[in-house]
C-alpha cells in the first residue's frame, strides 16, 4: 500500500509552519490516539501514520529531504527514519507527546527536583497614603501562609524517619508504558512525581512538609510608588511541598485618594479658591506641600478663574530615580454669596463705573453675539 503524503495525512500546506504542524498533529492525535479507542485496528493505524508524518516534518532537516525527495529519502530505514523505526524512535516520540500534550495523557513535564511541587505565590493588597507614597515607608503586613513543618524539617516523614525511595518507579518519579512500537512516559502514580513515598507520615504536617502560620514581615515602599505597583519578595510565598523551594509574595499597592491634591505620574494638581476682589487687585498665597512645607504663588491682578500655576519640582518623586514631578496650583476665582445691602451697592456702583477695558471677554463676547444675530435678522 502506498503511503500518503504527509502533508495530506496532518491537513496542512507544505508552506505550513512549525506552530500549524503541531496544532494539527495535536486534534488529530487526541481524536485517534489508543487509549480513546482501545481496540479500533483502523485508529491505531491512523495514529501510527500521525506520529511518523509528524516525526519528519517537525525536524528541519528531514523535512527538507522529504521536500526534496518525498518518501524515497527514507526508504531503507537509514538514519532511524520512518523507513525503519530506529532504536531511538520510542524516546523521541515520547519527548514529542510530552512537549505537545503535557499532562493530557498522563505525561507531565520533566524537570525540577524529582517532581517537587514549589509553593503556591501569593498576593496580598496595601494600601497607603499619598504622603507615604511621596516619602516611603517601611509597611508590616501579616500573611497568612504554609510554611516548612519543624517538627519534620519539611521533610513530611515523622520525626526519626525518612522517605524511602517509591517502589514503583524506582526514585525516578516517571514510569513508562508501551503502546505498541512507542513508549510513552507518564508521571509516576504512586508517587506523584516525587519518587519517594512515605510510609510513616509526620503527625504535625500529616505529611504534607508543611503546615499553615500566619507570618509577619517587613515591606520596604521606596519613594514615588503609584497605585499598582508591585513588589516581589522573593522566596516569602508559600512554603513547597516536602522541601520543595517556596513561591513568591507580591506586593500590591494601592494608595487612597487625597482630600487635597490628586496625582498624574510624578505631577501633583490642586484648585485653591480665591475671592473676586483678589483675583481682581492681585496677591499672594501660600499652598502646602507633601513635604510638610508650603509653597507660595503670586496672583497678579484680573486672575481669571481655572488659571493655572506651576511650580517645578513641588511634585512627587520619580520612582528610583533623582528627578521630582511639579505641582500645578488652579485658580477658582468665587463668586460672593449672601451679601449685605451696603455690599450690594458697592457691587452695583462698581458696575455702573465699568467699561469694556474692565470686562474685556465678557463685553467682547455679548458684541459678538449681537453682530451674529443683527446679520442673520
Amino acid at each position: 500500500m502506498a503511503k500518503r503524503d504527509y502533508y495530506e495525512v496532518l491537513g496542512v500546506t507544505k508552506g505550513a509552519d512549525d506552530a500549524a504542524l503541531k496544532s494539527a498533529f495535536r486534534k488529530l492525535a487526541m481524536q485517534c490516539h489508543p487509549d480513546r479507542n482501545p481496540g479500533d485496528a483502523e485508529a491505531e493505524r491512523r495514529f501510527k501514520e500521525l506520529n511518523e508524518a509528524y516525526q519528519v516534518l517537525s525536524d528541519p532537516q528531514k523535512r527538507a529531504a522529504y521536500d526534496r525527495f518525498g518518501h524515497q529519502a527514507f526508504e531503507g530505514g537509514a538514519g532511524g527514519g520512518p523507513g525503519g523505526f530506529g532504536p531511538d524512535f520510542a524516546s523521541s516520540m515520547s519527548d514529542i507527546f510530552e512537549d505537545i500534550f503535557g499532562d493530557v495523557f498522563g505525561g507531565g513535564r520533566r524537570g525540577g527536583a524529582r517532581g517537587a511541587q514549589r509553593g503556591a505565590d501569593l498576593r496580598y493588597d496595601l494600601e497607603i497614603t499619598l504622603e507615604e507614597a511621596f516619602r516611603g515607608k517601611t509597611a508590616t503586613v501579616k500573611v497568612p501562609t504554609a510554611i516548612q513543618c519543624e517538627a519534620c524539617n519539611g521533610t513530611g516523614a515523622k520525626p526519626g524517619s525518612k522517605p524511602k525511595t517509591c517502589a514503583t518507579c524506582g526514585g525516578q518519579g516517571r514510569v513508562r508504558a508501551t503502546q505498541g512500537f512507542f513508549a510513552i512516559e507518564r508521571t509516576c502514580p504512586t508517587c506523584g512525581g516525587r519518587g519517594e513515598v512515605i510510609e510513616d507520615p509526620c503527625r504535625v504536617c500529616s505529611g504534607s512538609g508543611r503546615v499553615m502560620k500566619e507570618r509577619t514581615l517587613s515591606v520596604n515602599v521606596p519613594a514615588g510608588v503609584e497605585d499598582g505597583t508591585r513588589i516581589r519578595l522573593a522566596g516569602e510565598g508559600e512554603a513547597g511541598m516536602r522541601g520543595a523551594p517556596a513561591g513568591d509574595l507580591y506586593i500590591f499597592l494601592g494608595i487612597r485618594p487625597h482630600g487635597f491634591y490628586s496625582r498624574d505620574g510624578a505631577d501633583l494638581f490642586c484648585r485653591v479658591p480665591i475671592s473676586m476682589v483678589a483675583a481682581a487687585l492681585g496677591t499672594d498665597i501660600a499652598v502646602p506641600t507633601l513635604d510638610g512645607g508650603e509653597a507660595r504663588i503670586r496672583i497678579p491682578e484680573g486672575t481669571q478663574s481655572g488659571k493655572q500655576f506651576r511650580i517645578r519640582g513641588r511634585g512627587m518623586p520619580v520612582l528610583r530615580s533623582k528627578e521630582t514631578g511639579d505641582l500645578y496650583v488652579q485658580a477658582i476665582v468665587e463668586t460672593p454669596q449672601n451679601l449685605t445691602r451696603r455690599q450690594r451697592e458697592l457691587l452695583a456702583e462698581f458696575e455702573k463705573d465699568s467699561s469694556q477695558e474692565t470686562s474685556p471677554e465678557s463685553a467682547g463676547f455679548f458684541a459678538r453675539v449681537k453682530d451674529f444675530f443683527g446679520g442673520a435678522g
